[in-house]
């Protein structure tokens, strides 16, 4: 079931919709642009904290394309955004959030799509390749790869759940500045400020996270004595479609040996590095609009090839 709300106050160009889970939980998401769109749409796919707004730039730029528009839907996970938050905490994992992303797909009939997928939103796009790989049309990966470092999975599983309460927007700002300085050395203040609009929400006088704190108990089970399996097999069922891969420059979660080792693999991969930005690189800047645009629209040509549609 699909409830269309509209969203006056978040979201210009776009439609708040509310899907129910295969749980029943209901799961938010932003479409932009018009549902008829002949090329795939675009599925964008948050970092484990983070929201659907982190992709409204580029989504209000993919849909409103004069010569090229497509719908473009962008989802907050279950516990993130407008979401609803789940009871149980031992449900924000990657199996229950995978199964939720193919419930969205299935109920709003997408069976091709260009995936962006940030941080775990691109574990997610990998994932999704070993059970759905017909949906792919291409991928973009941001900061992220089969191999996550652990000293980057620390300092996040450090601040998930444990930012001060700021008492204003302003206030948060400095926080996140203050705790990403040297991943963002050269943000503006208003950058700043836009970032921690997009981290907590507020409510009368209070701020709040935009995440359920919940979502702490999920990292908390991590052992990170023990290094996460490398999602290899993973990464190689997006084989055969088109594969981009934005890198921040300074990122400790993805490091450039594991770039390496996925462009020996994929030797035809796009690959970008943002100067001077980190875990993850923002996707609001206008020259990573521009490339993704690009790369989006060569995935429709690369699929009319493979159809044979293209002599």
């Amino acid at each position: 079931m699909v409830d269309v709300v509209q969203d006056v106050a978040a979201a210009e160009g776009s439609t708040s919709l509310f899907i129910s889970a295969p749980d029943g939980l209901k799961l938010h998401l932003e479409d932009y642009g018009p549902q008829s769109a002949p090329r795939a749409a675009v599925v964008c796919l948050p970092g484990l904290s983070r929201t659907c707004a982190d992709f409204h730039e580029l989504a209000l730029a993919l849909a409103g394309d004069r010569q090229n528009p497509r719908r473009v839907l962008a989802l907050d996970h279950r516990g993130r955004g407008a979401s609803e938050y789940d009871r149980n905490p031992a449900n924000y994992t990657l199996p229950v959030e995978l199964a939720d992303l193919i419930g969205v797909l299935d109920s709003l009939e997408i069976s091709r799509a260009v995936f962006v997928g940030t941080s775990m939103g691109g574990v997610l796009v990998m994932l999704l390749a070993t059970v759905r790989p017909t949906v792919i049309v291409g991928t973009v990966l941001n900061d992220i790869g089969p191999v996550i470092e652990p000293k980057g999975l620390m300092r996040i599983k450090n601040y998930v759940g444990n930012l001060p309460t700021p008492r204003s927007y302003e206030e948060g700002a400095q926080i996140l500045r203050q705790l990403g300085a040297l991943q963002f050395p050269h943000l503006t203040a208003e950058a700043w400020l836009q970032q921690s609009r997009l981290t907590w929400k507020q409510t009368g006088d209070r701020f709040k996270p935009t995440y359920d704190p919940g979502l702490t108990k999920a990292l908390g089970e991590i052992d990170l004595e023990r290094p996460l399996p490398p999602l290899w097999p993973q990464f190689n069922a997006l084989a055969g479609t088109p594969l981009m891969l934005i890198r921040g420059a300074n990122s400790d979660v993805l490091s450039p040996e594991t770039v390496e080792a996925m462009r020996s693999r994929r030797s035809d991969m796009g690959f970008l590095e943002v100067a001077d930005q980190g875990h993850a690189p923002l996707l609001s800047e206008p020259v990573l609009i521009t490339q993704i645009g690009a790369f989006v629209l060569s995935c429709d040509t690369a699929a009319l090839h493979q159809q044979g549609q293209v002599a």
